[in-house]
């Protein structure tokens, strides 16, 4: 008798859909992957819904409503594997810019009608409300990496991802330095590599979007910066960009106020 595929689903929060895209920009690899397990959720893909408990989930988005809140708990109950996927499910994302400010505020600039708004004061990670077996970072994900994180998965080992810094990233392309070369701001030495050295290679600096590396100096990093030019105003917004909420970025920015 066949041995039961694994379940797999995907669940969408508070995001723009950017990292489950990535999952379907897979297209051949994805073929690979639908043979390997059985696409039990996956609303992006398809309208089928298959009953949990799932094996692997893969989550995307930021907790920003109470609904929210609630519905990650019932995500993590049904989930044997329960993997993050991209900035917003792992530091809250562009929106936990709204952690910074009262609530009510904010709801007042931006909405005609602020009392049919119901949402948190903040945005937060997945990881603040249950718990994670692994987070991939990224704005948006690496295809790549989340194919070898699900393989590894399914093949019950450790996925292989970079903890490096993007600076190692720009060495091992051989792109040369745009801070050292040009003077232009850059996140690299204290961001995580995985974007496949993007912004570099367009002779733009690093915009932080795979968060912190574990390691960050932001300190030496933001001396850096005033010694190119950058005041503390540019330094604190530097900092307050894909991934604001994460740790080393928002208390390198609360530095700047």
């Amino acid at each position: 008798m066949a041995s039961r595929r694994p379940k797999l689903a995907v669940w969408k929060f508070s995001s723009c859909d950017g990292c489950q895209l990535s999952l379907l920009a897979c297209e051949d690899e994805l073929l690979a992957i639908a043979d390997a397990v059985e696409i039990a959720y996956f609303l992006e893909a398809s309208r089928a819904e298959v009953a949990g408990p799932y094996d692997i989930s893969l989550v995307e988005g930021s907790i920003t409503t109470p609904q929210e809140a609630e519905r990650i708990r019932r995500v993590r109950a049904q989930s044997r594997m329960l993997i993050t996927i991209g900035a917003c499910a792992t530091t809250g994302g562009i929106q936990a810019l709204k952690n910074l400010r009262p609530l009510d505020d904010l709801v007042r600039a931006v909405y005609a009608h602020p009392e049919y708004i119901d949402s948190l004061a903040t945005s937060t990670p997945v990881l603040d409300h249950v718990r994670v077996d692994f987070e991939l970072h990224g704005c948006p994900i690496n295809k790549y990496q989340l194919l070898e994180v699900l393989s590894a998965t399914l093949n019950g080992r450790r996925p292989n991802v970079p903890t490096y810094s993007q600076c190692i990233e720009c060495k091992l392309s051989g792109t040369v330095c745009v801070m050292v070369s040009q003077g232009k701001a850059c996140l690299g030495p204290v961001t995580q590599a995985g974007c496949g050295n993007l912004c570099p290679t367009c002779d733009r600096g690093c915009f932080g979007c795979f968060g912190p590396v574990e390691t960050a100096n932001t300190q030496a990093l933001s001396a850096r910066l005033k010694a190119l030019g950058m005041d503390q105003r540019e330094l604190q917004h530097y900092y307050r960009l894909f991934t604001n909420n994460a740790p080393a970025f928002r208390e390198a920015s609360e530095t700047h106020d």
